[in-house]
């Protein structure tokens, strides 16, 4: 496309598609509608480039195009969530898969690569990866579309409240007061997720260290007792509470003594998957390949692994082999 009578090109859209998929996640919840998401706003914005005052400048007009996109996605919808939160564990028996859940109802995982900025300031890249965790994006759907992207904007992205209040129509008292409920609002739900790396005020996560070298080993680890379906290697490697789920299913079981015993189970035709490393949400993933019955190995579930002091606390497959070019994983593994 070439440029538009104010000078804007595709290019200048474009720059900032990175982030605005990042924001947009973070309001919908969904890997897939932040893509749509941000597309709308891509065709929206170069709709509306002969239009463009450069009264403010182009990422915070496209802040305001993709604020409006999300709004309107949100609006008259349920939240998402994960099944932690829609009701009490299940127990590892083939009954606990009668509930299928729509795919509009949990929250959905994203590729790093899709969101995460490329370089930069190693805390800024910290700090971003722990607001894009599969807990944090779930508890922001706890509030209104509007209080939530005054939350993304003001102690996520870091703009100013005035910055804010200019994009969202309203006033600083007004974003203030939104921000001060959101807080609020968190608080509880952080501390009921167990998680230990949120601010003093309860809202947005503080930068954890990078993706290191002993994350990279449990990794590895994890994937070997997996792949050679090693029960007593892989238990090892999980805390004694891990918790379990299983999207689209309802079920998710709590406890290190479940989830081996599902894979014994109900889970048994996983053995003889492989799986390849991948980065989801800010942390460990791979996808799981199960076996076709003749040498090959086809996609079954992207797996969102969170640690928490050494060992692996929650497992998250997403049985949507859908998912798997979003994150560039192939179609197919071939007999070996």
């Amino acid at each position: 496309m070439s440029a538009t009578s104010t000078g804007l090109g595709i290019d200048d859209l474009e720059r900032h598609r990175r982030e605005l998929t990042g924001y947009c996640y973070r309001m919908l919840g969904s890997g897939f509608e932040a893509e749509d998401a941000v597309q709308e706003t891509m065709v929206r914005a170069w709709r509306g480039a002969a239009s463009f005052e450069g009264r403010s400048s182009v990422r915070s007009w496209m802040y305001r195009i993709a604020t409006n996109v999300c709004l309107d996605m949100l609006r008259g919808r349920k939240r998402r969530s994960r099944p932690m939160e829609m009701g009490p564990s299940m127990r590892p028996e083939p009954e606990s898969l009668a509930a299928v859940l729509p795919e509009q109802s949990w929250v959905s995982p994203i590729a790093d690569d899709r969101i995460l900025p490329a370089g930069g300031d190693p805390a800024e890249v910290a700090a971003a990866r722990e607001s894009i965790k599969l807990a944090f994006v779930a508890a922001l759907q706890h509030l209104p579309p509007r209080q939530r992207a005054a939350l993304i904007l003001c102690e996520v992205l870091r703009w100013q409240a005035s910055e804010a209040a200019d994009l969202l129509d309203t006033t600083v008292p007004a974003i203030n007061s939104a921000l001060q409920r959101a807080r609020s609002a968190l608080a509880p739900l952080r501390r009921d997720d167990g998680t230990d790396d949120e601010t003093d005020d309860g809202a947005t996560p503080s930068a954890a260290p990078a993706l290191d070298a002993q994350h990279s080993d449990l990794l590895a680890r994890y994937v070997d007792a997996f792949e050679r379906y090693d029960m007593e290697a892989l238990v090892a490697l999980l805390r004694e509470d891990a918790v379990q789920s299983m999207p689209p299913y309802a079920l998710w079981l709590d406890g290190a003594d479940d989830i081996v015993a599902w894979m014994l189970g109900v889970g048994r035709e996983c053995e003889g998957s492989r799986l390849l490393v991948t980065r989801a949400n800010g942390t460990l993933a791979c996808g799981q390949y199960r076996s076709d019955g003749h040498g090959g190995h086809r996609p079954w579930a992207l797996q969102v692994l969170e640690v928490d002091g050494g060992r692996i606390s929650e497992i998250h497959a997403f049985l949507d082999p859908a998912l798997f070019p979003a994150f560039g994983l192939p179609a197919e593994l071939p007999a070996q």
